[in-house]
């Protein structure tokens, strides 16, 4: 148990105190880099790839899903009776369960990425079955579940119970017929009487819906739209309607726009309206009092240059809620550091609690207590319970950590000139293993990770995947390039139009700064990212001489074929990156590194998805084809049943056993892992 205290955000550009290989103690064995004996191996790091999220507070019940990839990949539903939970000391006495075991997989594919999967009006609890795309209603004594809504042509998402009107609130999106996208729409499905299963539009005519919200007192739901081009993180519109018996009013526009992102609207208990806005330029909270005046006048309830947002690539994402008093409890995130701390009911200055964890989100606000999911460097993602009342704070789930603190490389938040000579932020790993130390005279190899979105960030947190590598002797660079959250909305818009330019040079200048200070090999440096994180690498590797070797997720070799064959939510995501689509084509063919494979010079491994709708598998064949043609050393590796993101035990075993025998092959060493080969073309 810790307890709390007030506590300031911290230093976020200071070092750990691990500069180099040898760590504190004396090294016992001198080895090559890239060849040490970890511990930590791939099984291991399956086995601990349990995805936290939807974490949902429910009377006496806290619910939670748990991505397991030791059972396919699929999504179980979990929860704990808080009756019994919070009244114990210790957090090993509170038993969680599996409400729904195998094949139930609580999963939707809205917009692709999903989220929002689960409600419960405290006694029954509703949730989304990927298998059929269905709503489904269980009781807390874990009956079978009964379907209550569903057709195949839907899908849906950002399930939210209304108890005044009796209705469960969702985001439907119905299949698009030909050349027809897709129709999303903001609908009220009847839970009981005659009319059970029976849903209605409540609202339509944008391109997005989300977070239906009802106001406490039923009278009001407010809800947020953002229609093409705009992703939500770009520009979003809250929109708040007067309601009877289900029914809505004329909706008034409340805050955002074209170029305004809102985010989270919530309702304090007296009914006002709370909402986040980047209107500041930072990710900031909002609040209208309840007549909702005409014209709308917000007050700022706590201006700061931080971000109390995230960029909504899924639905139900919650950085803030209300105590019983009144108090807002939030997340704020400053230089990649979050924070959970208190602002008072009427507005004033963010005051944080002393956490040891310092990435934060998923919060659910009880009256004097809070869960959430947590991670630190030393600490991987887990669910977390804060008690105020109490002054303490628990670690709940999923357990204890499989890799011991001696064997854990702290990161190093680093600043260094990136593209244009801006301020660019990242974390390094330095190579750590206990008894282990590299060559004299040795520098080690570097892998230079890239992150997914590209709108979206990575954290501190601790991840067995860098560790996999960091215990082997290499050192990981994980970049938060120019286009990532959590720095303000100039930071994040530093991409705007220029993707495949910024964060290449970002990852370049990166890797760079790192050989100048005599921190890694500058003969033996790798890249690698996952979807747009995949193109970055791509993108480096055609027009960069850098890097010696690069390792693509389901990642883009072709703009234009993406902006041509994607799902809707990203369908115009490009306009904003890189041009509008067909205007733009000259620039899309200017970036794409399959339009540039004469200019590889490196080896390439490209993995890859069978069923990935959102980078489809065409992209890694026509990327494999034109590099093996070109003589350079390739690898393909196709894996059945993955989508956007490898989930399956398995899939993440090969998946990292390849990319090291990969380097191995390419940097020329021999890993101390027993490895089976990989085909290479070229090698």
């Amino acid at each position: 148990m810790i307890t709390l205290s007030p506590g300031a955000l911290p230093d976020a550009g200071a070092p750990d105190g691990r500069v180099n290989a040898s760590g504190d103690a004396p090294p016992a064995v001198r080895q090559p880099f890239g060849t040490w004996p970890s511990p930590l191996q791939a099984e291991q790091v399956a086995q601990a790839g349990l995805r936290l999220g939807g974490v949902l507070l429910s009377g006496a019940g806290l619910y939670w899903t748990e991505g397991r990839p030791a059972e396919g990949g699929r999504t179980a539903l979990c929860g704990r009776d808080l009756a019994v939970s919070t009244n114990v000391p210790a957090s090993g006495q509170m038993a969680a369960r599996t409400i729904l075991p195998a094949p139930w997989n609580v999963r939707n594919r809205v917009h692709e990425y999903g989220g929002g999967s689960v409600a419960s009006d405290g006694a029954r609890i509703w949730f989304c079955h990927d298998a059929d795309h269905a709503i489904y209603e269980i009781h807390r004594d874990g009956a079978t579940p009964v379907r209550l809504h569903g057709a195949e042509a839907s899908h849906y998402a950002d399930l939210t119970w209304f108890p005044q009107a009796g209705l469960l609130l969702a985001v439907a999106q119905d299949g698009g017929i030909g050349d027809q996208e897709p129709r999303n729409r903001l609908i009220g499905i009847e839970v009981q009487g005659a009319g059970r299963g029976r849903a209605r539009t409540l609202a339509h005519g944008h391109d997005f819906y989300s977070n239906p919200t009802p106001s406490p007192d039923g009278r009001w739901l407010a809800w947020l739209t953002w229609d093409h081009p705009n992703m939500p993180w770009d520009g979003t519109t809250l929109w708040c309607a007067p309601c009877h018996d289900g029914e809505l009013g004329t909706p008034r526009r409340m805050a955002g726009g074209t170029d305004e992102s809102v985010f989270q609207p919530a309702w304090s208990a007296d009914s006002r309206l709370h909402w986040v806005s980047d209107v500041s330029g930072w990710w900031n909270l909002y609040r209208v009092d309840p007549d909702l005046p005409n014209p709308v006048v917000a007050q700022a309830l706590c201006p700061m240059q931080a971000e109390f947002g995230m960029p909504q690539w899924e639905f139900g994402m919650r950085t803030y809620g209300f105590l019983a008093d009144g108090t807002i409890l939030a997340i704020a995130r400053q230089d990649g550091i979050a924070r959970l701390g208190r602002i008072a009911a009427a507005g004033g200055p963010f005051q944080p609690l002393s956490l040891p964890w310092t990435d934060l989100r998923a919060l659910q606000v009880g009256a004097v207590e809070a869960w959430c999911i947590a991670g630190a460097p030393d600490c991987g993602e887990c669910l977390v319970h804060v008690d105020l009342e109490r002054g303490s704070a628990d670690a709940l789930e999923p357990g204890p950590a499989v890799l011991p603190p001696a064997l854990v490389s702290l990161p190093q938040t680093i600043r260094y000139p990136g593209s244009g000579g801006e301020t660019t932020h990242a974390f390094f790993y330095p190579p750590h293993l206990p008894g282990c130390q590299g060559l004299v005279g040795e520098l080690p190899p570097l892998i230079v990770i890239n992150h997914g979105g590209p709108t979206s960030a990575t954290t501190a947190t601790l991840r067995l995947a860098i560790q996999f590598w960091t215990t082997r002797g290499f050192a990981v660079l994980d970049v938060n390039y120019g286009g990532s959250t959590g720095y303000g909305r100039a930071y994040q818009r530093r991409l705007r139009g220029r993707w495949g330019l910024v964060d290449v040079e970002d990852a370049v200048a990166g890797a760079q700064w790192l050989a100048d200070q005599g921190l890694v090999d500058r003969e033996r440096m790798a890249i690698r990212g996952s979807s747009a994180g995949g193109f970055t690498t791509l993108a480096a590797l055609a027009f960069h001489r850098v890097f010696r070797a690069g390792v693509s997720l389901y990642g883009i070799g072709d703009l234009s074929l993406l902006a041509q064959d994607t799902h809707k939510f990203e369908a115009r995501y490009l306009d904003s990156l890189v041009a509008p689509w067909p205007e733009g084509a000259a620039i899309y063919a200017e970036r794409s590194p399959l339009a540039h494979v004469d200019r590889f010079e490196a080896a390439l491994l490209l993995l890859q998805g069978a069923e990935d709708k959102v980078v489809p598998p065409n992209q890694a064949e026509a990327m494999f084809e034109a590099v093996r043609r070109k003589g350079l050393p390739v690898g393909y590796l196709l894996f059945a049943g993955e989508q956007h993101g490898f989930r399956r035990h398995e899939t993440v075993v090969r998946a990292l056993q390849a990319e090291l025998y990969f380097y191995g092959r390419v940097f020329g060493f021999q890993p101390a892992d027993p490895l089976e080969p990989i085909p290479l073309e070229n090698l």
